[in-house]
């Protein structure tokens, strides 16, 4: 078939590249214009940009594809057969989804209709699910409503992190795009039922704020879940700390305050949190300065029991 791909992340890119292993062609690529990156700020341009011109295939990036007029033309010079949307970033108008023949397919990564939106991985490792999988759509006006054409589950691993999640979804949604299309003429369109619904809505910067209130296997969902992205952190000694890895431990009941630092040592810090639970922190980033072990910042900041982690 002659494709139209929407995208922009990492995770778009094992569908972009199997499409072509497959033989299918791509004869436009469509993603979110280049952004300020890094701590110098400069432009980057999205995976599926790089991977897209290192093919030598065209590539428009619409800063708002709903009110750019230049899109459709440029799809039309493309003539898809079908487009294919992979974590694009942006609400497609109906006039580009129903343009090719075979309309538009999009690949998300959750068991439709639970986790509607755009971080519907995190959003199932925050929650604590034990199973997940990626869905095909049939693309519509609506967000993640469209009629389900293929589906396929996976298990989420007891210590998986989201970004590790997402890398074993992006392959396994690959595979089912190509199984989908080659049957796409007859595949049943099954409705989604609307009662089953819930939302992952995109994850703010805020949200990675930790609270030593919560119980420490919360705390550890939410670190396995946002610490790549948009990263989790707490206040040491009124400066931003940020949290990369840890885990909950069996440390006895305390009575200590939540937040408090109840032992300071060479497997990391141990930290109360709500319901008497403990969490260790086992990798983190100080403000300024690089990520390291825990161990080797409770070294250079002499970190006492009793000292406190706090939300701000």
């Amino acid at each position: 078939m002659r494709i139209v791909f929407f995208g922009s992340p990492t995770s778009a890119l094992p569908s972009f590249r199997k499409l072509l292993d497959g033989g299918h062609s791509v004869g436009l690529a469509i993603t979110q214009p280049d952004k300020p990156a890094g701590r110098g700020r400069r432009m980057t341009s999205s995976p599926v940009k790089a991977f897209a011109l290192e093919r030598g295939i065209p590539v428009i990036e619409p800063g708002k594809i709903r009110k750019d007029e230049s899109v459709l033309p440029r799809i039309r010079d493309a003539g898809p057969d079908i487009h294919v949307v992979v974590a694009y970033g942006q609400i497609i108008p109906a006039s580009i989804i129903y343009y090719p023949r075979h309309h538009s397919l999009n690949v998300h990564f959750s068991l439709l209709p639970k986790y509607r939106g755009a971080a519907p991985v995190q959003w199932a490792v925050l929650n604590g699910e034990v199973e997940t999988g990626v869905t095909i759509i049939e693309l519509n006006e609506r967000m993640d409503e469209g009629d389900i054409l293929a589906q396929a589950k996976t298990r989420i691993w007891p210590r998986e992190t989201a970004g590790e999640l997402e890398i074993r979804l992006a392959d396994l949604g690959a595979n089912l795009l190509v199984q989908t299309l080659e049957a796409v003429d007859s595949l049943p369109h099954l409705p989604q039922d609307h009662s089953r619904a819930s939302l992952a809505p995109k994850i703010q910067k805020e949200d990675g704020r930790i609270g030593w209130s919560e119980s420490a296997e919360f705390i550890d969902r939410k670190v396995r879940a946002l610490a790549e992205r948009p990263g989790t952190f707490t206040f040491f000694r009124g400066r931003r700390l940020q949290v990369h890895r840890g885990r909950p431990i069996e440390a006895g009941r305390h009575s200590a305050r939540p937040g408090e630092v109840l032992d300071a040592g060479k497997d990391g810090l141990k930290v109360a949190c709500g319901a008497e639970s403990t969490y260790l922190i086992e990798e983190l980033q100080p403000e300024g300065k690089k990520r390291m072990s825990a161990s080797e910042f409770r070294l250079g900041a002499k970190i006492d029991p009793g000292e406190l982690l706090t939300g701000d």
